[in-house]
């Protein structure tokens, strides 16, 4: 096998952290890229930690981003997520990571991808091509970079930073065309060896599959490891997934949808409650509006993604919902409690001429940082 390499940066995007390329560095054959990203990340690893490659061991830390010239008149950037599997072959391009996003707008700039002023307010508009919606970017800029310090705090990550605003507009139907795709906000899935289960499904910044807490026996207050544990819960919760991919029109059975891991996500809701988070805090009832507990690619998350976050706010807006019915905030921002802590998301739904509901869009407020660049080692 042959040493590679290719020009690349570390970055953290939020609660996530990935390689990111500049599509020109990489094979003009887009079919070559699966493997150049699963040898770079230390992707199959039996042992489930990529100690030979950059990946972290969990599916927040096994994340590729690849970052272009526009191609819509409407962007700026070009930019596309690949989730790349920890212990298998994976690679993922279903849909888009809300955490990474935050990384490309400075990253973008800094490598003269994107035009910014010197210093003030640098505004990106980034075109996922990974569900075809526009992201747009405002953060500040010193000496033509993102800011070095800045006073915002996210739950799970030490310390402040530069804020950047993420703007998703209109994000509903990412990847089916519908904010609901079967019509309903809430359906009953019918689940082998589960009977029948009720669920919303709803197609915002990435499509989802939020479940009742208490309708599967569970709190909301459960912690990730815990939830990892239990095997029997991890595999209701897939196959209630499979069930939602297939009523959604993702995939046209259930043999299909364990094909594509990475969407829909798959949600365990609950009105707010007193809960345990990984720090060791707890976390009051009165600091949150609705709990969430996700999963995704079968390992639960730590802290919520920011699609996943963006896709509740959209669906606690929408009536008849499952979230909407367990949220607490009516109007204005929505505090979602999750195993980090919380995060803060907006969003505004509308009825459309025809009587069905518009996600106008969702906004979070992220940090980032480059880590490191230079070019990453592979053997291919």
């Amino acid at each position: 096998m042959k040493l590679q390499r290719i020009p690349a940066v570390f970055m953290r995007g939020g609660t996530s952290k990935a390689l990111v390329f500049r599509a020109e560095d990489l094979p003009v054959d887009h079919a070559e890229w699966p493997a150049v990203f699963l040898a770079a990340m230390g992707s199959p690893d039996p042992h489930g930690r990529q100690l030979d490659g950059m990946g972290g061991g969990l599916s927040s830390l096994s994340k590729v981003c690849i970052v272009a010239p526009p191609s819509r008149a409407d962007a700026d950037v070009d930019y596309t997520f690949a989730q790349v599997g920890v212990s298998d072959t994976t690679v993922d391009f279903a849909g888009n990571c809300g955490n990474m996003s935050s990384a490309i707008g400075p990253f973008a700039i800094e490598e003269g991808l994107a035009a910014a002023p010197a210093d003030g307010e640098a505004v990106v508009r980034i075109h996922n091509t990974n569900t075809g919606k526009i992201i747009v970017a405002r953060f500040p800029v010193e000496d033509g970079r993102l800011a070095a310090n800045g006073e915002l705090a996210l739950d799970g990550i030490a310390g402040t930073a530069a804020p950047i605003r993420l703007e998703f507009l209109d994000p509903g139907g990412a990847k089916t065309g519908c904010l609901l795709p079967s019509g309903s906000p809430v359906d009953e899935l019918e689940v082998p060896r589960l009977g029948t289960i009720r669920a919303s499904c709803v197609d915002a910044a990435n499509p989802a599959v939020f479940v009742a807490a208490a309708d599967l026996g569970l709190t909301g207050a459960e912690l990730p490891d815990a939830i990892e544990r239990d095997a029997a819960l991890l595999e209701r919760l897939e196959a209630i997934r499979r069930a939602g991919s297939v009523r959604m029109g993702l995939t046209p059975d259930l043999n299909a949808a364990g094909r594509i891991g990475a969407i829909p996500k798959v949600a365990v809701v609950a009105a707010p409650l007193d809960t345990p988070t990984l720090s060791g805090r707890m976390l009051a009832a009165d600091k949150m509006d609705i709990a969430i507990r996700m999963i995704s690619v079968g390992q639960p998350h730590r802290a919520v993604p920011i699609t996943g976050a963006i896709g509740l706010a959209v669906a606690a807006r929408v009536p008849g919902t499952i979230p909407h019915a367990l949220c607490r905030a009516g109007e204005g921002a929505i505090r979602i409690g999750h195993p980090s802590g919380t995060i803060l998301v907006d969003a505004a739904v509308s009825a459309g001429p025809d009587g069905a509901m518009i996600a106008e869009y969702g906004a979070v407020y992220r940090s980032a940082r480059r880590l490191f660049e230079g070019a990453v080692l592979y053997r291919a």
